[in-house]
């Protein structure tokens, strides 16, 4: 495995703010909805989502800068040194302090401080596995209509994830039983993904609320009319009043980002008069022609 730092690209110094930035910026360019049939960029997406899940991590971050864990987020072997002797000792099953039986003392608080070993060995050799993090990048019409995806581990094993309609940016959801596994008795962890909901290139989002600029003819914008218009699941039909200028706003309630409670904010249709590509000499005949035209000075109710 490489290092993460060098997949990131950033320094082992780098800010939390900083490693979380170069991930996104990566996860934009990588990701395979928005690169179909590319097996390197998948590829190379995944190798991102790995080194992230480690070093966007804070603890496993540390553990790993520490040298506690490796590249694939597996334990390594520590040196054993004075400070964690005694701990290496008593989990090594031969301490004899681990059990009641191994302490031998006659007083009452001796009994209860065996008694307080015991449980404690007891607990570990039936630990709850731990809990594992990972973070899951989708698509804005992932997050709003939902699906099916797949998140790759550090160690190349896969969590397939069902990802429900009206995801939120940040949202957590908890895949019970998918964790690291215990001991003993005690049960795996949970998997926690975080989800990361990537923008659309074709808006400009705020909030909930999404933008698009759509452009229409002088024709549409003197006699109004229907056009279709992208959203991001669909593209859907709405009408241009008549007389509509550039940089009018025409509302689609509800079709926007998930706000959560099943709700989606509005996106915004941000109209452009765009004449032919062409000269047209009848268009230019009738501009000549047209007397009332020459008197509309359309900057005069500008401050």
């Amino acid at each position: 495995m490489a290092n993460p730092y060098e997949v990131l690209g950033v320094t082992p110094t780098a800010s939390n703010d900083e490693i979380r930035k170069a991930y996104r910026k990566l996860a934009k360019l990588l990701h395979p909805d928005l690169n179909p049939g590319d097996a390197a960029s998948e590829e190379k997406f995944k190798k991102v989502t790995g080194a992230y899940d480690l070093i966007g991590d804070a603890e496993k971050r540390r553990r790993f800068d520490a040298g506690e864990i490796d590249e694939a987020g597996n334990e390594r072997r520590q040196q054993q040194d004075s400070r964690n002797y005694y701990r290496d000792y008593a989990d090594s099953g031969f301490a004899g302090y681990d059990t009641a039986q191994g302490y031998t003392g006659s007083s009452q608080n001796d009994e209860l401080f065996a008694e307080l070993l015991r449980r404690s060995a007891e607990a570990r050799a039936n630990r709850r596995g731990e809990d594992l993090h990972y973070r899951l990048a989708i698509t804005l019409a992932e997050a709003i209509k939902g699906g099916q995806k797949r998140v790759t581990m550090p160690g190349g094993g896969v969590l397939d994830v069902t990802i429900p309609a009206g995801m939120i940016d940040g949202k957590v959801l908890r895949l019970s039983g998918k964790g690291a596994p215990g001991a003993g008795t005690g049960g795996p962890g949970d998997a926690l993904i975080e989800i990361e909901v990537l923008p659309d290139a074709r808006f400009t989002q705020d909030g909930a609320d999404l933008t698009i600029d759509v452009p229409i003819s002088l024709a549409e914008a003197v006699r109004g009319g229907k056009i279709r218009v992208p959203t991001p699941t669909a593209v859907v039909e709405m009408t241009v009043p008549a007389y509509s200028n550039s940089g009018s706003k025409l509302r689609l309630k509800g079709q926007g980002a998930p706000i959560g409670g099943g709700k989606r904010g509005d996106e915004y249709v941000r109209l452009s008069i765009v004449l032919p590509k062409k000269p047209d000499l009848a268009l230019e005949a009738f501009v000549d022609e047209w007397e009332a035209g020459k008197g509309h000075n359309p900057r005069e109710d500008k401050p």
